[in-house]
């Protein structure tokens, strides 16, 4: 349901869980989200009106179905610090490390020209991270957001 928000507290260093990462299917997946926010001292956003009363403070209503209108949401509520960190793995919210030469030798997507780039790594999911144009066009859209 809000699959691009995760990816994109992600990028801006959040650590965040998904729905995605439960077991489909599940009849209690509703109350298993409000017992791990709960638990885990998170908050829950949801595009599910229900869930978000049910979840009371924990609990956050995503208004919109834009991207950039729901990051904007959570920032004016003062949840988060809209700015790109690239120090977790947007697929699956493990730390990134510095990446070895090796590791950025070996990424088949890697740019030809390293030079003046910092590249991460994400152990879990084997994935090279870097400062390129997709983040760098994920930082204008918040700037632009968030300017005017």
């Amino acid at each position: 349901m809000l699959g691009t928000l995760t990816r994109y507290l992600r990028f801006m260093g959040y650590d965040t869980m998904s729905a995605n990462s439960l077991s489909p299917g599940s009849t209690r997946e509703d109350t298993l989200l409000l017992e791990i926010a709960a638990g885990d001292d998170r908050f829950l956003l949801t595009r599910d009106r229900e869930l978000a009363r049910r979840g009371g403070e924990q609990a956050v209503y995503i208004e919109s179905e834009e991207i950039m209108a729901q990051i904007r949401q959570v920032a004016d509520l003062g949840l988060i610090e809209p700015e790109i960190r690239m120090s977790r793995c947007s697929l699956c919210n493990t730390r990134l490390r510095l990446a070895t030469v090796r590791e950025i030798r070996e990424a088949r997507y890697a740019p030809r020209s390293t030079r003046g780039k910092e590249f991460s790594w994400c152990p879990a999911c084997r994935k090279l991270y870097w400062m390129g144009s997709h983040g760098t066009s994920l930082e204008r859209r918040l700037k632009e957001s968030f300017s005017s």
